[in-house]
């Protein structure tokens, strides 16, 4: 599951690959968000730690991951 955060004032977004069901991020994201204060805290797959104060989330976009192709592909 691919996740990108959206962080005000932050030329680029946040993007990691979580294990995570989409279910799963949507509520640890509605919840930190409904507190209003504090921080968004989510793991990727491997064990890394993304912590966003909630202040400051602009967006988060919650996706399939998508493969990615190598070489010459033709669509």
């Amino acid at each position: 599951m691919e996740v990108k955060i959206g962080v005000q004032y932050a030329p680029r977004e946040l993007v990691l690959e979580s294990a995570q069901s989409p279910a799963e991020i949507e509520r640890i994201v509605t919840d930190a968000v409904a507190r209003g204060e504090g921080t968004l805290s989510l793991t990727d797959e491997k064990g890394r730690r993304i912590i966003v104060p909630v202040g400051k989330v602009a967006y988060v976009e919650i996706a399939e991951a998508s493969p990615r192709a190598v070489g010459f592909t033709v669509r």
